[in-house]
């Protein structure tokens, strides 16, 4: 049975967070989107409150935030910006594959460094190698007790501000999905360095890059598993962060509503605030049962997981719909505050441009419906 009644930790943690987004994270996000800046300094504090790494375990020093406790921050976050609420997450996405498969060395070097204050990154995708992982090209060559890395990633979300990075690379191209494997790599290793970085469109506060990989020495201790795990490793880091992608598109959707609901009542014409006209009154309530439908399926997707049972399907499912109501309902927003809206004087444009990338990223749109198909017709 589906219960998602929460403890009084969480509703504590969730005003926590609230109040650092209003106070905090909103008031800058407006300025650091338009200079396209990483946001280090917000990311401090977070560090200071021991939120930059919400699934790391308490053995380890971290919060050991269960999969609905991550969702719930997550969303809180986003409200105030994605890309930050992003950069966060991404920490969590490259600390799945260390939880799933790593050693207890491997996840106390890992660790260590994430409790330093570092940022980690996750680094799968490749120029040719997006939704088709079997065509990674990122070579790994055993050569006696080490592996020799050498290949580039692109689109690596905390890819220039990583100290860490969960590495998936091929030890055969020629048996596809089977032989991709996963390493952890230290960002001060020999050979290691950023490319490009991108100038996005949206979640502009989030630092995106290339990372290289050039003749990379690492220990054979740092492989992840077994050689040829790395497509499942991969595979099921997936299912678990689908849920926090959908709650980005949660906490941007509630934010479009509220702001949308608010300038309903401030804004006049014809005399009367436009909240009285029927055409925005029923946008506004489409919006909002929009979202809180995609609210309750990306918890449930996450409850799912704590539950232990299965919910491949299910995450898919919310990141799907969270994300296609996170486009849909700040394009309403931009609708309701009109030529406003279209000026970056006001928020509203952000949220859109913001948007769209949670339908791109961690498996597009397209994707997940293969998935859900998949699981569907099994």
């Amino acid at each position: 049975m589906f219960n998602m009644s929460f403890s009084d930790e969480q509703k504590d943690l969730q005003k926590l967070v609230r109040e650092f987004t209003q106070k905090r994270i909103f008031p800058e996000a407006k300025e650091l989107d338009r200079a396209g800046e990483f946001a280090g300094e917000l990311f401090k504090e977070i560090v200071e409150m021991g939120l930059h790494c919400m699934n790391a375990p308490q053995e380890y020093d971290g919060p050991g935030f269960d999969s609905v406790t991550c969702v719930m921050l997550t969303e809180e976050l986003a409200k105030g910006d994605v890309g930050f609420a992003t950069t966060v997450a991404a920490n969590g996405l490259a600390a799945y594959p260390v939880l799933l498969a790593g050693t207890a060395e491997q996840k106390k070097l890992f660790f260590d460094i994430i409790n330093q204050g570092k940022l980690a990154a996750f680094c799968l995708t490749e120029p040719n190698a997006g939704s088709d992982a079997g065509s990674v090209a990122t070579i790994a060559r055993r050569e006696g007790d080490e592996y020799i890395l050498d290949g580039t990633k692109c689109f690596i979300t905390n890819g220039g501000v990583a100290d860490v990075y969960t590495v998936f690379a091929t030890v055969d191209r020629s048996k596809g999905l089977k032989g991709l494997s996963a390493f952890l790599v230290e960002r001060g290793r020999a050979g290691v360095s950023v490319g490009k970085e991108e100038d996005k469109m949206g979640i502009r506060t989030s630092n995106t890059t290339e990372v290289i990989f050039q003749n990379v020495r690492i220990p054979a201790s740092n492989l992840l598993g077994k050689e040829g795990n790395g497509f499942k490793i991969a595979m099921e880091t997936l299912d678990i962060s689908r849920p926090v992608v959908g709650a980005l598109g949660v906490g941007l959707g509630q934010a479009a509503v509220e702001m949308s609901a608010k300038y309903a009542i401030e804004r006049s014409q014809f005399g009367k605030p436009i909240g009285s006209f029927q055409a925005i009154q029923f946008m506004l309530a489409d919006m909002a049962i929009q979202v809180e439908a995609a609210r309750w399926l990306t918890y449930r997707a996450a409850y799912l997981r704590d539950a232990g049972q299965p919910f491949t399907k299910e995450a898919a499912m919310a990141k799907t719909l969270a994300s296609d109501v996170a486009m849909k309902v700040s394009v309403d927003a931009v609708q309701i505050f009109g030529g406003y809206g279209y000026s970056r004087e006001y928020p509203v444009e952000k949220l859109m441009r913001d948007a769209k990338i949670l339908q791109l990223f961690e498996g597009t749109n397209q994707v997940q419906r293969m998935v859900i198909a998949g699981q569907l017709l099994k």
